[in-house]
């Protein structure tokens, strides 16, 4: 991914910011019959420090991808999108000063290089549906457990899937803020995308140094 300096962020916590609110990865893989890509929610472990140390999360029994770990694994890249937005030149200062000014777009992106295992074990699986629906179920007046279900019923979901573990080997993560133009700029940019949405909001937090 090109990378200017001013765009980069290397702080582990913003990183896990955005993995824990945009968990659904797209998931990208190579073979012989050439690139994939599949969406997977995933589960970010990290050390004392927020490092990001791997991801866990589970595929369809039907799903090619697990079978291409084998039995050495296989190297993936992990793209987690957060908030975008476009950048239109209506709002920038210089638009009104001698007009060179072009629309641009603004995001937030991590991406995460490993080495995906496959994981087909009913108890490791069991622990990962637990912690995966805990996780999601925490904002709700009235969550829902695995328990809930039927044991019998629970098993059979889980005889359908097989888990995923990437140990990471590289994090990369893009921020484009509008970090290469000047302090009025961004800030009257920001203002604009106070008025546009969820994500615009976002984005307008972040560069007004709120987010």
């Amino acid at each position: 991914m090109y990378l200017p300096r001013h765009f980069a962020v290397d702080d582990p916590s913003e990183v896990l910011r955005l993995l824990r609110a945009r968990p659904l990865a797209t998931l990208i893989t190579q073979d012989a019959e050439g690139l994939d890509a599949n969406p997977v929610v995933l589960l970010a472990d990290v050390d004392a420090q927020d490092r990001l140390l791997r991801l866990r999360g589970h595929v369809a029994r039907g799903n090619p991808l697990w079978r291409r770990a084998g039995e050495s694994g296989c190297e993936v890249l992990a793209l987690f999108h957060g908030a975008q937005a476009y950048i239109s030149p209506g709002a920038h200062p210089r638009k009104a000063v001698d007009g060179k000014v072009v629309p641009t777009w603004n995001y937030l992106i991590v991406q995460v290089a490993g080495r995906l295992r496959a994981v087909d074990d009913v108890d490791w699986l069991r622990a990962l549906v637990g912690e995966l629906t805990d996780t999601h179920e925490a904002g709700s007046a009235r969550p829902w457990a695995v328990s809930d279900a039927p044991e019998d019923y629970v098993r059979s979901m889980l005889a359908g899937v097989v888990g995923i573990d990437i140990e990471v080997q590289r994090v990369t993560a893009k921020f484009k803020l509008s970090q290469n133009h000047p302090q009025e700029a961004r800030m009257a940019l920001a203002q604009a995308l106070r008025e546009g949405s969820e994500d615009a909001r976002e984005l307008a937090s972040r560069m007004l140094g709120q987010g």
